[in-house]
Protein backbone atom coordinates (compact mmCIF):
# COMPACT_ATOMS: atom_id res chain seq x y z
CA UNK A 1 0.00 0.00 0.00
CA UNK A 2 1.38 2.96 -1.32
CA UNK A 3 1.68 6.54 1.26
CA UNK A 4 -1.14 8.34 -0.88
CA UNK A 5 -3.83 4.99 -0.44
CA UNK A 6 -3.10 5.28 3.04
CA UNK A 7 -3.65 8.92 3.37
CA UNK A 8 -6.65 8.71 1.50
CA UNK A 9 -7.88 6.38 4.85
CA UNK A 10 -7.21 8.74 7.38
CA UNK A 11 -10.50 9.58 8.91
CA UNK A 12 -11.45 11.61 12.07
CA UNK A 13 -14.46 11.71 14.49
CA UNK A 14 -15.98 14.29 15.41
CA UNK A 15 -13.89 15.26 18.33
CA UNK A 16 -10.63 14.73 16.64
CA UNK A 17 -11.62 17.25 13.57
CA UNK A 18 -12.43 19.31 16.20
CA UNK A 19 -9.55 19.03 18.06
CA UNK A 20 -7.36 19.34 15.33
CA UNK A 21 -9.32 22.84 14.53
CA UNK A 22 -8.63 24.07 17.80
CA UNK A 23 -4.87 23.27 17.65
CA UNK A 24 -4.38 24.52 14.91
CA UNK A 25 -6.04 28.06 15.80
CA UNK A 26 -4.12 28.06 18.89
CA UNK A 27 -0.66 27.17 17.19
CA UNK A 28 -1.45 29.97 14.44
CA UNK A 29 -2.09 32.27 17.41
CA UNK A 30 1.45 31.21 18.93
CA UNK A 31 3.25 32.11 15.99
CA UNK A 32 1.43 35.18 15.21
CA UNK A 33 2.78 35.91 19.11
CA UNK A 34 6.28 35.10 18.24
CA UNK A 35 6.38 36.52 14.61
CA UNK A 36 3.87 39.36 14.52
CA UNK A 37 2.26 38.55 11.82
CA UNK A 38 -1.42 39.55 11.91
CA UNK A 39 -3.34 37.21 9.50
CA UNK A 40 -1.65 33.76 11.30
CA UNK A 41 -4.58 33.27 13.95
CA UNK A 42 -7.11 33.08 10.87
CA UNK A 43 -5.15 31.64 8.36
CA UNK A 44 -4.72 28.45 10.70
CA UNK A 45 -8.22 28.62 11.78
CA UNK A 46 -9.15 28.19 7.75
CA UNK A 47 -6.52 25.79 7.57
CA UNK A 48 -7.75 23.73 10.09
CA UNK A 49 -11.22 24.29 8.77
CA UNK A 50 -10.67 22.94 5.64
CA UNK A 51 -8.22 19.82 6.77
CA UNK A 52 -10.95 19.03 9.27
CA UNK A 53 -14.01 18.94 6.97
CA UNK A 54 -11.86 16.26 4.08
CA UNK A 55 -10.82 14.30 6.57
CA UNK A 56 -13.54 13.79 9.30
CA UNK A 57 -16.18 10.46 8.57
CA UNK A 58 -18.99 11.50 6.63
CA UNK A 59 -21.49 10.41 9.62
CA UNK A 60 -19.94 13.28 11.41
CA UNK A 61 -20.53 15.94 9.06
CA UNK A 62 -23.60 17.72 10.21
CA UNK A 63 -22.17 18.19 13.83
CA UNK A 64 -19.08 19.82 12.25
CA UNK A 65 -20.66 21.98 9.89
CA UNK A 66 -22.06 23.85 13.03
CA UNK A 67 -19.18 23.82 15.63
CA UNK A 68 -16.32 26.42 13.56
CA UNK A 69 -18.02 29.15 15.48
CA UNK A 70 -17.60 27.64 18.65
CA UNK A 71 -14.34 26.88 18.90
CA UNK A 72 -13.31 30.00 17.06
CA UNK A 73 -15.23 31.58 20.37
CA UNK A 74 -13.70 29.05 22.71
CA UNK A 75 -10.00 29.66 21.30
CA UNK A 76 -10.21 33.26 21.13
CA UNK A 77 -11.73 33.60 24.68
CA UNK A 78 -8.38 30.96 26.31
CA UNK A 79 -6.42 33.27 24.19
CA UNK A 80 -7.04 36.70 25.58
CA UNK A 81 -7.90 35.18 28.79
CA UNK A 82 -4.05 34.09 28.82
CA UNK A 83 -3.01 37.33 27.57
CA UNK A 84 -5.12 39.93 30.11
CA UNK A 85 -3.70 38.00 33.17
CA UNK A 86 -0.61 40.31 32.29
CA UNK A 87 -2.11 43.41 32.36
CA UNK A 88 -2.35 46.07 34.98
CA UNK A 89 -6.55 45.66 34.43
CA UNK A 90 -6.98 42.44 33.48
CA UNK A 91 -11.28 43.00 33.23
CA UNK A 92 -11.01 45.97 30.82
CA UNK A 93 -7.77 43.91 29.00
CA UNK A 94 -9.53 40.90 28.55
CA UNK A 95 -13.31 43.00 27.17
CA UNK A 96 -11.37 44.95 25.17
CA UNK A 97 -9.06 41.92 23.58
CA UNK A 98 -12.22 40.12 23.09
CA UNK A 99 -13.77 42.60 21.17
CA UNK A 100 -10.42 43.31 19.06
CA UNK A 101 -10.00 39.58 18.38
CA UNK A 102 -13.83 38.93 17.34
CA UNK A 103 -13.88 41.89 15.34
CA UNK A 104 -10.76 41.14 13.40
CA UNK A 105 -11.16 37.42 13.24
CA UNK A 106 -14.96 37.97 11.91
CA UNK A 107 -14.03 37.62 8.03
CA UNK A 108 -11.85 34.38 9.08
CA UNK A 109 -14.58 33.05 10.75
CA UNK A 110 -16.82 33.45 7.91
CA UNK A 111 -14.77 32.18 5.51
CA UNK A 112 -13.73 28.84 7.10
CA UNK A 113 -17.29 28.38 8.32
CA UNK A 114 -18.16 28.23 4.78
CA UNK A 115 -15.48 26.08 3.19
CA UNK A 116 -16.33 23.50 6.01
CA UNK A 117 -20.07 24.13 4.84
CA UNK A 118 -19.00 23.57 1.13
CA UNK A 119 -16.68 21.07 1.30
CA UNK A 120 -19.24 19.09 3.63
CA UNK A 121 -22.32 19.54 1.10
CA UNK A 122 -19.90 18.18 -1.58
CA UNK A 123 -19.45 15.07 0.61
CA UNK A 124 -22.72 14.40 1.50
CA UNK A 125 -24.15 16.67 4.07
CA UNK A 126 -27.57 16.51 2.69
CA UNK A 127 -27.65 12.88 3.36
CA UNK A 128 -27.09 13.64 6.70
CA UNK A 129 -29.77 16.09 7.40
CA UNK A 130 -32.04 13.43 5.85
CA UNK A 131 -31.11 11.29 7.67
CA UNK A 132 -31.71 12.87 10.93
CA UNK A 133 -35.24 13.80 9.69
CA UNK A 134 -35.97 10.26 9.65
CA UNK A 135 -34.43 8.96 12.42
CA UNK A 136 -36.51 12.27 14.59
CA UNK A 137 -39.64 11.17 12.25
CA UNK A 138 -39.23 7.35 13.24
CA UNK A 139 -38.99 8.03 17.35
CA UNK A 140 -41.96 10.67 17.49
CA UNK A 141 -44.45 9.58 19.97
CA UNK A 142 -47.69 8.97 18.62
CA UNK A 143 -50.31 11.96 20.05
CA UNK A 144 -53.70 10.75 19.87
CA UNK A 145 -56.20 12.28 17.58
CA UNK A 146 -59.08 13.33 18.40
CA UNK A 147 -62.30 10.91 16.79
CA UNK A 148 -64.39 12.31 14.25
CA UNK A 149 -68.10 12.22 14.14
CA UNK A 150 -70.42 14.21 14.49
CA UNK A 151 -72.29 16.54 12.21
CA UNK A 152 -69.22 16.25 9.98
CA UNK A 153 -68.28 19.68 10.01
CA UNK A 154 -65.29 18.80 12.17
CA UNK A 155 -66.89 20.24 15.49
CA UNK A 156 -67.88 17.31 17.45
CA UNK A 157 -66.50 16.94 20.95
CA UNK A 158 -63.69 14.63 21.05
CA UNK A 159 -63.24 14.11 25.05
CA UNK A 160 -60.07 13.67 25.96
CA UNK A 161 -59.18 10.26 27.42
CA UNK A 162 -60.28 8.99 30.51
CA UNK A 163 -57.36 9.93 33.53
CA UNK A 164 -56.05 12.12 31.32
CA UNK A 165 -55.79 15.39 33.37
CA UNK A 166 -56.63 13.81 36.77
CA UNK A 167 -53.87 13.05 39.01
CA UNK A 168 -53.92 8.91 39.71
CA UNK A 169 -54.65 7.83 43.57
CA UNK A 170 -52.95 5.35 45.10
CA UNK A 171 -54.35 3.46 48.29
CA UNK A 172 -57.09 4.47 50.48
CA UNK A 173 -58.35 7.67 52.09
CA UNK A 174 -58.01 8.04 55.65
CA UNK A 175 -60.56 8.51 58.03
CA UNK A 176 -61.96 11.90 58.95
CA UNK A 177 -60.38 13.16 55.64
Amino acid sequence: MSELDRAAGIRLTVRGALAFVLASTLAGSVLQALLGVAALTGAAFVAGCVAAAALVNRRDLLSLVVSPPLVFFVTTTFIEAVRSLFAATPVQAFGLGMYTALSQGAPWLFGGSFLVLVIAWRRGLTRCVRELREELRATKASVPRPRSGGDGDGTAFAPEPEGYFEPKVYGTPREGQ
